[in-house]
């Protein structure tokens, strides 16, 4: 991973400092809310706090493939699963919306992490590097990055099966990981990550995706994101289905 990195984040300055609602981090907004509410995660300590709201989106919002990386966290929400991006996206607007200090992080990750989820001609015709992003939380001091998010556990248990069981490093499927049997996906006060190992660019750190996606655009324009959006992240989250379903098709078997 190129490690050099820009940032464009008041934090530097005033790290206490909490995100504003924005466009995009709309946490605000009445279905955020009442979710929030419903879970009552603002009686919990901070550090279970984040926890709560981590494994929700890594949980309850299903891996899968939005419209765009750059809908709304309440548009995530409503769909009920996401990618990097947009599971990105949900997740700071919830911490947002429980008083937790976090900004966003910015990246690339090479086209070969999704080897597989892809396929074909659809794979060739992906560009080469693709945008990534995670959120970090700040913890007595230190920024800890929260980017194992974006895998659940119903994938990532029906990838295994799928794959005979793997250990050791592995990318591919939309994992990058130096363990595929053991990811540090798991909330434990400190770094969480599953796609790390595919990241080829740090683009730096920003206050908000609003920010990052003026300045960066998206994955996809024109044509590509008219293809992307009528038909290919169709055949990509049909893929995901029938992978997560792996794990429950050898639990009936046995």
């Amino acid at each position: 991973m190129n490690t050099t990195s820009r940032t464009n984040s008041s934090h530097d300055h005033d790290a206490s400092a909490l995100v504003a609602p924005t466009a995009i981090l709309d946490y605000r907004t009445g279905p955020i809310q009442q979710l929030v509410a419903e879970r009552d995660w603002r009686r919990l300590e901070p550090l279970a706090r984040i926890g709560a709201v981590y494994d929700y989106v890594r949980n309850e919002i299903d891996f899968g493939y939005n419209t765009d990386d750059d809908i709304t966290a309440s548009d995530v929400f409503a769909d009920g699963y996401g990618q990097c991006n947009s599971k990105a996206t949900l997740l700071m607007a919830l911490l947002c919306a429980v008083d937790i200090s976090c900004r966003f992080h910015a990246a690339t990750i090479h086209k070969r992490l999704q080897k597989g989820v892809v396929t074909g001609v659809l794979y060739r015709l992906a560009p080469e590097e693709i945008l990534h992003s995670w959120v970090e939380v700040l913890i007595d001091g230190d920024w800890k990055r929260l980017e194992g998010v974006i895998l659940d556990d119903g994938y990532l248990d029906g990838l295994r099966c799928q794959l005979g069981r793997p250990t050791g490093e592995f990318i591919g499927y939309a994992a990058g990981t130096p363990d595929i049997d053991n990811p540090a996906v798991e909330w434990v006060g400190d770094h969480t990550e599953i796609q790390m190992t595919g990241v080829e660019r740090d683009l730096g750190v920003y206050d908000n995706p609003d920010t990052f996606y003026r300045s960066a655009g998206t994955n996809l324009s024109s044509l590509k994101r008219v293809l992307y959006r009528r038909l290919i992240r169709h055949v990509m989250n049909r893929t995901v289905a029938t992978i997560r379903s792996q794990a429950k098709r050898q639990a009936a078997a046995q």
